[in-house]
């Protein structure tokens, strides 16, 4: 089933919507959650979690890119289970290196303030995104949002990952001043 008709099942308030969801996305939301949590039974769970969100948050939302959003729900979800449960240690994980790479361009908050802030980044690396040339706008999302490894992108640009890294060093040194630029406090 298509993405149109699985959310058109969803603002219909159609049960089905959630098992077309997870035959069609269930797989990759697993791994996704895997890979930050590094637990199957958590992972499953996570999964579940997804499902739940989904079928509240659609209708009102109405999502572009069902993959993208379930992916973006999958990874607050299992990040939240991951600081929640505090039962691993979040730097030995996989997924916090990228975080950790974006750390230096941009601050964790969980206050008030920092729910306004997040909004207004949201809107900053939207504009920033959408000023970048297509490749390195794609080189950041793959390695930031889709967390693909240094590894991986070199394989896909046909490069070292010496010259990838540099290239992803170089985008968050632009993102940092961009913010910088722009009154965003770092």
């Amino acid at each position: 089933m298509n993405d149109d008709a699985i959310i058109g099942l969803f603002l219909a308030r159609n049960e089905q919507a959630i098992a077309e969801a997870k035959t069609k996305y269930g797989s990759v939301c697993r791994r996704t959650a895997q890979y930050i949590l590094g637990d199957a039974e958590d992972s499953e769970e996570c999964v579940s979690d997804v499902l739940l969100i989904l079928w509240n948050n659609i209708p009102p939302e109405n999502p572009r890119s069902l993959k993208a959003y379930i992916i973006g729900i999958t990874k607050r979800s299992a990040l939240k289970k991951l600081r929640d449960s505090r039962s691993e240690v979040r730097s030995g994980l996989p997924f916090t290196v990228s975080v950790d790479e974006l750390s230096e361009c941009i601050p964790s908050r969980e206050d008030t303030e920092g729910n306004f802030e997040a909004k207004e980044l949201t809107e900053l690396l939207n504009r920033w995104l959408g000023a970048l040339k297509t490749d390195d706008r794609m080189l950041f999302l793959r390695r930031y949002w889709f967390d693909d490894s240094v590894k991986e992108l070199a394989e896909k640009l046909g490069e070292s990952p010496k010259a990838t890294a540099q290239k992803l060093y170089v985008l968050r040194k632009k993102l940092r001043k961009f913010l910088e630029r722009e009154g965003f406090s770092i």
